[in-house]
């Protein structure tokens, strides 16, 4: 059997490796990656050497009119801006803006790791699962002076299983097979935030190193680039189920009360995307963001017919925030919050009294705030 998992936003499944602003250069339109061997092979056999160190030393970025000719012929990427407008916002940037987290690759090129998608299902999975009376015996547990670091470990490990009882053994997908350079573009993202404007009622302002600024001046939020493969793109690879756990003698050993198949997992993973859009959608609204707005209806859309022939919609890799790693996703209740309180990480931004959470990840499309990162679709054939 093999799956495909289909882009339908821009999609970053990485694997934590970014490029600094001198591992590249911003050349008509591309961010171009030099290759840094081939270089210092080359400057070896003169006296430029000393000075290229030199500036690699101190430089934020790389001085284009001493440099830029490796650019132009000591690239071994060339990856296209999603907008030409992007160029001029990325000169304009801080240098702490300009770190370009790139896609998963191998020495055959980019992929997709199989573990991406197993832990996007499995996300689903424990979404469907959990109740409110394990998150309340959760929050009755928790010490109050030092939490653990993962106080969800075992809530979760209850739910799914842990080791080999987990549910998710009945499923396997093998990394995909490399996808052509040509499917990535590097895209301008900015993380829209919520400011109180009344009761109940909210503005959209963009995060900014000052904060945040107005929402109707994007352009002067602060900047990130991320390369990300487009809309449209298709990941392959080897899928397997497990026969084995169908049997009734092993799920009773394993103590699953019900079967865990690709239909039900899929199922699970598409409730969790229905209640993940809701809430994206609510988010939208608040900030008078009709082009996301309108986007998240078209994935409404795609989750139907997903539905209906037996794949489903995923929020995958990075970009999908707080609440796209959630399981939990009712962040209004109290036992909810009480956990997250134990976590100083959160407990300003819920003390704030705004929706939490209160920002969303928005790419732009065509220099306009336009859709979220990193759904996708998945079948299996």
């Amino acid at each position: 059997m093999r799956y495909r998992l289909t882009c339908l936003t821009p999609v970053l499944v990485g694997d934590g490796g970014r490029l600094s602003a001198i591992d590249y250069m911003v050349w008509k339109d591309h961010v171009n990656v030099l290759d840094q061997r081939r270089i210092f092979r080359l400057l070896s056999k003169g006296p430029r050497l000393d000075g290229y160190l030199s500036q690699l030393k101190k430089a934020t970025k790389l001085d284009f009119a001493s440099w830029g000719g490796f650019a132009q012929n000591f690239a071994g990427r060339r990856i296209p801006f999603e907008n030409p407008a992007s160029a001029a916002y990325w000169d304009r940037a801080s240098a702490e803006s300009l770190a370009i987290p790139t896609f998963s690759s191998g020495p055959s090129g980019p992929y997709l790791p199989g573990a991406a998608i197993k832990g996007a299902l499995r996300t689903g999975v424990i979404f469907s699962h959990l109740t409110e009376g394990a998150l309340r015996d959760l929050a009755s547990r928790l010490p109050k002076d030092r939490p653990p670091r993962r106080p969800a470990e075992a809530l979760e490990d209850h739910v799914i299983g842990a080791g080999g009882s987990s549910r998710m053994r009945t499923v396997a997908a093998a990394d995909s097979a490399p996808v052509a350079q040509a499917a990535f573009k590097v895209y301008l993202v900015r993380t829209a935030t919520l400011t109180a404007r009344g009761k109940g009622e909210y503005a959209l302002g963009w995060k900014s190193q000052r904060g945040s600024v107005d929402g109707r001046r994007p352009e002067e939020g602060t900047p990130g680039f991320v390369e990300m493969a487009s809309p449209g793109s298709a990941f392959e690879g080897q899928w397997q189920e497990k026969a084995f756990f169908d049997q009734a003698e092993i799920r009773r050993a394993l103590g699953w009360r019900e079967p865990s198949n690709r239909a039900q997992i899929f199922q699970a993973a598409n409730r969790y995307a229905a209640a993940l859009l809701t809430l994206h959608k609510q988010y939208a609204g608040w900030a008078g963001l009709a082009a996301l707005a309108t986007q998240i209806e078209e994935l409404e859309t795609r989750l139907a017919a997903a539905q209906a022939s037996g794949a489903c919609l995923l929020s995958i890799g990075w970009g999908g925030g707080l609440l796209g790693k959630s399981a939990w996703l009712d962040t209004a209740n109290a036992e909810y919050r009480q956990v997250m309180q134990k976590l100083s990480l959160y407990d300003k931004a819920l003390a704030s009294g705004l929706p939490f959470p209160k920002t969303r990840r928005v790419v732009f499309l065509n220099n306009q705030p336009a859709t979220l990162p990193g759904w996708a679709l998945l079948e299996v054939s």
